[in-house]
């Protein structure tokens, strides 16, 4: 389960291997692409990067100096190894040299964000002004904290204009993941600078908390004074304690009420029935209507989280009592996964009861407009605005507007876009295919050095270091370099970079590069002898491995499908084969493995391919209890209800492949809304119990 993280070993180069479309060759991805040639040295390079491993310092600038006598195309990168071994005691000049050497190369920003970070460390503001703004990728927020810092050191410029400052430290703060030097340094600063204020810190401390981050939380408690600070102690080692006896309080009754929300949010994240009757008992203190709302917004969440049947009305308590206190059209500062929850809550509910799409359409007026825009939220918008609609011609402006969100949610590539399509009632078809690349467009992508230098190290099992050079040559295209990029990356078979570069383009749409048919006649033979839909087989492949063949995870998983060494012997054992663990890597057997597997859990959940996908990606035993906890739901509205971010994204996309996949392989595409079947529910009494024995 869980299983995202590849690496390969290496692997020799070799010729493409054909794509297809609907049963016809698709030439142009068939041409002969011959491999990439092994370069002299590289083996010398890879026992660069193993004495890097080893921080075996003469080993690396041997091996690096050798690489720079060959010329050896990936120099660069022992050369990059050799300076970041020994970064902290290296000089601006050294670094002014090694950019000079590997100008707009990937090396190049990858070793000026190692330095920016180094020179935070040291507390260099005037060479970190001058080195921040030739940081092309600028997507380290640690950096960013130290450069805010260092522009108001310096005193000018408009960065450090007081509105314009605040605004990018909160941002930079509010999103820090855990206690950092940069941001913690830039918020402490700027505090008692007078930049940032108390109720900055306030929110970085209820955000903290809201999302586990218990140092963090420190940070920011530390800067509200020593009796703040001691009661966040408390209340982080033990909220219940804390909400019986919070001692002697801070002397400030307004902070003493936000830290009991505080510590509510903090037991609810283990036990939402103790914080709802915590937060009720009689003897509690009273919290303003703001704080109550906001401690039951929580509640509702970490009830949501749980699958409880009560955390609709947790959230429904939380908007009553913040429409107590607040004019009508307030909206609350709660944040979008709180506001996500409430929607999740709402969909788990039966479909008779009427306050059910209130609540959704509530809870997603209440987000952030960039989050309102999200597909899922549109979508479920869209519903909620349908059901609520009167019928006849009073009813006609709500649902135009609900129509006007669908379209544009609607595509046939995406979970809720084929489920927009479906409620508008509109003819399920592939997108238009994009124009035939030309000569010329292919050898520009076989111009770009960066790209080259990715194939090769991909080629030589240094993954890491070839997917970040890839991406970081992305940077850029336009659609027609994506697909010419994407186009050599599937003639060397690096079906990872091909679709995901493919993805990127927004006008042109080639399926072939989005959705290869790697492997095709395989893995038609093994779906249909596990008594499978082929297009559900490719759907799953392409979310699980990218059709890698020797891909592993982080947590031990192999092959196509991705198996778990425990399943794949579970699985053979049930099939009555001779089983041994490296045949996990054969990609005939792991084929054969994973399909039995995926036939088996679809038929313990009764043909259901959301609550199959899902047992597949986290074990059988979650979807179990995921389907126990409610009434019937709708597939879709359970889909979205998985507690579990990438495992609901992932039922999501292998649904939603499977129907794509069912078109380019020459059939008529079923709906989704058909494809995800049956309302999902707990198991009748007569029902056959489920096969405990998967694993």
């Amino acid at each position: 389960m869980f299983k995202t993280v590849y690496t390969l070993s290496p692997r020799p180069g070799r010729p493409a291997l054909c794509l297809w479309k609907a049963g016809a060759l698709l030439l142009a991805a068939c041409l002969w692409a011959p491999p990439l040639q092994a370069a002299p040295g590289d083996d010398t390079l890879l026992q660069a990067r193993e004495a890097l491993r080893k921080k075996d310092r003469s080993a690396l600038v041997s091996a690096r100096d050798a690489l720079a006598r060959q010329r050896h195309p990936l120099a660069m990168w022992a050369d990059y190894w050799e300076l970041t071994n020994r970064l902290g005691e290296a000089q601006q000049g050294e670094l002014n040299a090694f950019y000079a050497r590997w100008p707009a190369s990937y090396v190049e920003d990858r070793l000026r964000n190692d330095w920016l970070l180094e020179l935070g460390q040291r507390r260099d503001w005037e060479n970190l002004r001058a080195e921040f703004p030739r940081f092309r990728m600028n997507d380290d927020r640690e950096v960013h904290c130290y450069a805010l810092l260092a522009q108001h050191a310096a005193g000018s410029g408009s960065a450090t204009e007081p509105g314009a400052l605040r605004q990018a430290a909160r941002s930079a703060w509010f999103a820090q993941r855990d206690l950092d030097d940069g941001c913690t340094l830039m918020a402490t600063q700027l505090h008692a600078a007078g930049v940032l204020n108390d109720e900055d810190a306030w929110h970085e401390l209820r955000l903290s908390v809201e999302n586990n981050r218990p140092r963090a939380a420190r940070g920011a408690a530390a800067l509200l004074g020593p009796a703040v600070d001691q009661a966040v102690a408390q209340l982080l080692d033990n909220a219940a304690r804390f909400l019986v006896n919070p001692g002697r309080g801070t002397g400030n009754p307004g902070h003493d009420q936000a830290l009991r929300v505080l510590a509510l949010m903090r037991m609810a994240a283990s036990d939402p029935d103790a914080a709802a009757a915590a937060l009720q008992a009689a003897n509690a203190p009273r919290l303003t209507a703001a704080l109550e709302a906001t401690a039951w917004a929580h509640i509702a969440r970490q009830a949501g989280l749980k699958l409880q049947p009560q955390a609709a009305e947790h959230a429904r308590q939380a908007w009553r009592v913040w429409d107590r206190a607040h004019p009508p059209g307030t909206q609350p500062p709660w944040s979008d996964e709180v506001l996500a929850w409430h929607v999740r809550a709402a969909l788990r509910q039966p479909a008779s009861n009427a306050q059910r799409w209130p609540l959704v359409q509530r809870a997603i007026n209440a987000m952030s407009a960039t989050e309102q825009r999200q597909d899922t939220w549109a979508y479920w918008q869209a519903r909620a605005t349908l059901a609520q609609a009167p019928e006849g011609p009073e009813g006609e402006a709500a649902r135009s507007a609900a129509r006007r969100l669908l379209a544009g949610v609607a595509t046939p590539l995406s979970f809720y876009g084929q489920l927009a399509l479906d409620e508008l009632g509109e003819t399920w078809r592939l997108p238009p295919a994009a124009a035939a690349l030309n000569e010329a467009e292919r050898q520009a992508a076989r111009q770009q050095a960066g790209l080259a230098r990715a194939l090769q190290l991909i080629e030589l099992g240094l993954r890491s270091e070839g997917v970040r050079e890839w991406n970081f040559t992305l940077r850029g295209m336009s659609d027609r370099e994506l697909l010419a990029a994407a186009e050599w990356a599937c003639q060397r078979s690096v079906w990872d970079r091909c679709i995901n570069t493919s993805e990127r383009t927004r006008a042109e749409v080639d399926l072939n590069q989005r959705y290869p048919l790697v492997h095709r006649e395989l893995i038609t033979e093994r779906a249909r002898a596990a008594g499978l839909p082929p297009a559900v087989v490719f759907g799953l492949i392409r979310q699980e491995s990218r059709f890698i063949t020797d891909a592993r995870s982080g947590v031990g998983a192999s092959g196509l499908m991705q198996l778990m060494p425990a399943t794949a012997s579970w699985t053979a054992r049930k099939l009555g084969m001779p089983w041994s663990a490296g045949l996990i890597n054969d990609h005939a057997i792991n084929l054969q493995l994973g399909t039995a597997y995926l036939k088996r859990v679809l038929d313990d959940f009764g043909g259901s391919l959301a609550m199959a996908a899902a047992a597949y990606n986290a074990g059988p035993g979650r979807p179990r209890r995921w389907r126990e906890s409610g009434t019937l739901l709708e597939p879709a509205a359970w889909a979205e209800s998985i507690p579990f971010n990438e495992t609901r994204d992932y039922v999501k996309k292998v649904l939603s492949n499977s129907v794509t996949y069912s078109a380019l392989l020459g059939g008529t595409p079923t709906p989704l809304r058909a494809k995800l079947g049956a309302p999902i529910g707990p198991r009748e009494p007569s029902t056959p119990a489920p096969d405990r024995d998967l694993p």
